[in-house]
Parts: C-alpha cells; structure tokens; sequence
C-alpha cells in the first residue's frame, strides 16, 4: 500500500531518481545496485522511496522477473531528462560548445539494410555526436519508452504475437520508414532457383533455417506452413541475417529473409508474398522534449 500523504510537496530526491534509472536499464537490484556503486539494500532503499514519493508503482513483477510499468518508464525517461539537462549545464558554464548526443536504437537488418545512408547524412551535418544501440524489436521498443535512446527503428510486433511490446505503442509516436516483404532464399543450384512464383508444398520436408521460437518471424513461418499443412524441418535456429545468409550459403538448408536482404554471392531468392509484407517504424517518445538533433535525425528517417 503506497501512502503518498503530502508527498507531492516534498522536492524530488535526484538520488533517488538517479538510482531508479540505472535499475530501469538492469530490472535486477543485484547488477543495478553494482552498476550504480551502492549496495543492494541501499539502492532497494532509493527505489522504494521514490515509489512512495511520487505513489504509483513503478515496477511490477511477472514471473521471475521484473518489468516497469507505464509510469516507471516515465519516470525513467524524465530522469534521463534530467541528467542530460544537467550535462549541459555543466558544458555551458564551462564554455564547452559539444552538445549532448542523440541516441538512436535498431535491430541488426535495420542498421545493415536501412539506415545507412540517414546515418551518413546525419553525420555529414556536424550535429550532435551519433550514439548507436543494436537491440531486437522489443528492446528498441523498450530504449525510446523509457529514455535510454531517443529515437528507434523496429518492425513492431502485434499485440497477438507481443502484448507487452505491443502495449508500448500508446507512449511512442511512429512514422513509417520502410514497407518489406519476404523472400525465400536458396542456393542457385538448388532444384527451386529460377521459380517466379513460391509454392508452399514444394517445401514440404525442406530443412530451414529459422530464428529461435519467439521471434515474429518464427512464428509467421510456423503459423504458415501449419495452416498449409507442410511437414518441414528445423536446420538450425539462428539470429540475425548475416548468419542465416551464411548457413544458406553452406547449403545447411533454405531460409525465409526480408527482401532487404544483401545475398552473398551464389545465392538466389524467390517472393514469398504468403507471408505478408512488414513495417519498419521510426519512433519516439511521445512526450519528449523537441531537441535540434533529435529533431534533423528523425526528419533524415521518416522524409519530413
């Protein structure tokens, strides 16, 4: 029971919000408390305090672990605010003229296939210093919501396949990037190469390369091949183009990729329109306060 009585009077303990924000990043006291250089009763203390100052939970545990709710990841992203508004007062009064970095999350295919020539561009400038963070979709998703990057390129899931990421939208603004579909990739001496048009029985006992149980893709191509009643098998499961790509090349099996995808020499694809087409999203925090960088960056990626 949080009794916050006459709290909202109290000023803000910036130790505390510090303290929380680290945790933000690890959902674990142990590594947070570590990180942050307290011990762990210390920095459970500034948490705990924290929650009954501004009274709301700002965690929630599921399972085993540990996940912030939508007012922990406010108070996160306001806490980075906050240290990122004291930096640069300590810059100005020290006539530093470097402005505070603008940090930009993506999954791997984005940053290999996407977001080069925004990247380049946005260097050529001489704005604020680029930060870069590779996360899955979930993980970028998680980054803008609570302050640790400012802007994220994802294909999200839906709320069928990821409730909790899904659930993140409602605090992020999305703009449209990139619209890709799927291809099936393959050897080009394999008995499919040359085929303009993907029959789904014909990869009936394929072996496949595939990402791990989970992932958006896993379970489209699991939902798809089921409902096509296709009997196939798992090559190997893996993460990331680049790896999927070699292990075709190697002719461990066949593998469903964006058509974004760079083929390595020898390889050949064919549509897979059965799977659908994905959206790619640039996206930030709704509430976030403009910032030039922040502001050029996002115009570089969404075409404004």
């Amino acid at each position: 029971m949080i009794d916050n009585h006459g709290a909202e009077s109290l000023p803000l303990n910036l130790e505390w919000l510090e303290s929380f924000v680290v945790f933000s990043d690890h959902l674990n006291f142990t590594r947070a408390a570590r990180a942050r250089g307290l011990s762990q009763p210390a920095l459970h203390v500034h948490v705990r305090k924290l929650t009954e100052q501004l009274g709301v939970e700002l965690y929630a545990r599921r399972g085993r672990r540990l996940e912030l709710t939508a007012a922990g990841r406010e108070v996160a992203a306001v806490g980075r605010e906050f240290q990122i508004q004291r930096e640069e007062l300590f810059r100005r009064v020290r006539g530093q003229r470097d402005a505070a970095p603008v940090v930009m999350c993506a999954g791997e295919g984005a940053f290999l296939y996407l977001l080069g020539d925004a990247i380049r561009r946005y260097r050529d400038r001489e704005l604020a210093p680029l930060q870069l963070m590779a996360r899955d979709a979930a993980g970028t998703a998680l980054a803008v919501a609570t302050g640790a990057a400012h802007l994220g390129v994802a294909s999200l899931p839906s709320a069928a396949d990821d409730p909790e990421t899904h659930a993140l939208v409602s605090e992020l603004c999305l703009e449209p990037v990139a619209d890709v579909g799927h291809v099936l990739v393959m050897p080009g001496h394999h008995p499919l190469a040359g085929r303009r048009r993907l029959r789904l029985q014909e990869l009936a006992h394929a072996r496949l390369v595939v990402p791990p149980r989970g992932r958006p893709l896993r379970t489209a191509i699991d939902r798809l091949l089921a409902d096509a009643d296709v009997p196939w098998e798992v090559a190997v499961e893996v993460t990331g183009w680049p790896l999927t790509l070699h292990f075709v090349a190697l002719g461990v099996g066949l593998a469903f990729v964006n058509e974004f995808c760079r083929l390595p020499r020898g390889l050949t694809t064919i549509p897979a329109p059965q799977l659908g087409r994905r959206t790619y999203d640039a996206m930030r925090r709704a509430s976030a306060p403009p910032r030039d960088g922040v502001e050029a960056l996002w115009s570089l990626l969404v075409g404004a």
